[in-house]
């Protein structure tokens, strides 16, 4: 049916409006809900291209489309829970001037997001794995790191927000490879490094909670360093 071929870009816009509902969520101070809303878009951005493939419906549009959607929901949505959080913080441990300061410093994030998401579109080295950090991995990083520092009420990870940043925004647009979770068949000879990886997540939230899927993130950048992911580029 012709209506398919609009179902790619019909995802699109649902992880785009995901992403906007997470940002409505972050000024309401709810992170945990702004969190789970940036899943539900990294979600939605899986099942767009999924839909491409099957039902062949790639076009120029659904790409622009898709980079712009990301850098709402994968580039925005994350820096405004970033923000909030430290607007929300009491002065004490850190001084009113200086907690205005770190708040702004959460906008470095969607520059190399978006940063990040232009060079993808022009490398055509990325279709089987990653050069740099994924979007939507650096995003369920903040997400779900912010909202886990609020649930256990750990003000004094806000220290280490800001060297994070930059870390993770260098992640983004870093020459380091990274594997992709994108399964071509479902083998596990073909999948070992996957598996592995979904293995280690499951272990982690079983053991944590959903607070453990900042540490996904963290697991997924160090199995790509140790592993050589750079032959999932090939």
């Amino acid at each position: 049916m012709k209506l398919f071929k609009y179902l790619p870009n019909v995802i699109t816009l649902l992880n785009a409006l995901a992403g906007c509902l997470s940002i409505v969520f972050a000024f309401e101070k709810a992170y945990t809900a702004a969190a789970a809303l940036i899943a539900l878009a990294a979600v939605f951005d899986f099942l767009d291209g999924l839909a491409a493939r099957l039902f062949k419906a790639y076009s120029p549009l659904g790409k622009e489309l898709d980079s712009l959607a990301d850098v709402i929901s994968f580039g925005l949505a994350p820096a405004m829970i970033v923000f909030n959080y430290y607007r929300d913080l009491t002065p004490g441990l850190l001084s009113e001037n200086t907690i205005h300061i770190l708040a702004y410093s959460a906008f470095i994030l969607p520059l190399f997001s978006a940063l990040r998401l232009a060079k993808f579109n022009i490398d055509d080295r990325q279709s089987r794995g990653f050069i740099g950090l994924p979007t939507p991995a650096n995003a369920l990083f903040w997400a779900f790191g912010v909202a886990a520092v609020q649930e256990y009420n750990l003000p004094v990870l806000s220290l280490a927000i800001p060297i994070l940043i930059l870390l993770f925004s260098w992640l983004l647009v870093s020459p380091i490879p990274m594997f992709s979770l994108k399964f071509s068949r479902f083998a596990i000879s073909d999948n070992r490094l996957r598996y592995f990886f979904l293995s280690g997540c499951i272990v982690l939230v079983l053991l944590i909670g959903w607070q453990a899927i900042a540490l996904c993130v963290v697991w997924y950048i160090l199995l790509s360093l140790f592993t050589k992911a750079d032959k999932h580029l090939q």
